[in-house]
């Protein structure tokens, strides 16, 4: 059982690595499984639609942190642990640590609530690997800008927010550094997948 969580701002190429990654685990094993937060499940999937939806701005961060926290206790008890339990590889596109950086570090509610939330919501459920994509603001934000079709609340939000989520992940990465994997995101495309998988194949061994 290995749990792996991707994190990033938005526009750092996690998509792509995260699908480049779950190929080359499926010539490895059929017993990997790729989900996303928020959603993964139906119920999350309906909080989802809400919490990205453009139109909700009057959404305050207080309903944001408990909404995604809503969805997350969902996947976890309905997907994350059953699978873990059997003996799965689950790779999450985001997980909790984007709480912190968006809703802890990007809209300054207290960290220690938010983790109280959090440890609430998953019972406890933390990831083996967490593969972070750094990548400056702007970039990111102009490499996002080119699918509008994709573009979404969060990511509608003011620069200075997203520069306070990036320093989020930072910190967040070097308080633990034998979780998370911090990588260049503006490096090419094979030499990131090069790299996470060489992490991935010395966690997972023989599985």
């Amino acid at each position: 059982m290995t749990f792996i969580t991707f994190e990033g701002i938005e526009g750092s190429g996690k998509t792509t690595q995260i699908h480049l990654l779950m190929d080359w685990l499926h010539q490895r094993t059929d017993r990997a499984l790729l989900t996303r937060e928020p959603g993964g499940t139906s119920i999350g999937e309906q909080v989802r639609a809400i919490l990205l939806n453009p139109i909700n701005t009057e959404m305050t961060p207080e309903a944001e942190i408990l909404l995604f926290s809503a969805a997350r206790a969902q996947i976890v008890r309905e997907v994350i642990r059953p699978r873990l339990a059997d003996g799965w590889i689950v790779v999450c596109d985001r997980f909790a640590d984007s709480t912190l950086a968006y809703q802890g570090y990007g809209h300054g509610l207290p960290l220690d609530d938010l983790l109280g939330i959090t440890e609430f919501a998953t019972g406890g459920l933390w990831p083996d690997l967490t593969v972070y994509l750094d990548l400056d603001v702007e970039t990111g934000l102009r490499r996002k800008a080119a699918t509008p079709e994709e573009w979404n609340r969060m990511e509608a939000k003011e620069v200075a927010f997203h520069k306070r989520v990036r320093q989020g992940y930072q910190a967040l990465a070097a308080q633990n550094p034998q979780r998370w994997l911090v990588l260049d995101a503006t490096q090419p495309v094979e030499v990131i997948q090069k790299q996470i998988r060489e992490r991935v194949a010395a966690i997972v061994g023989g599985q």
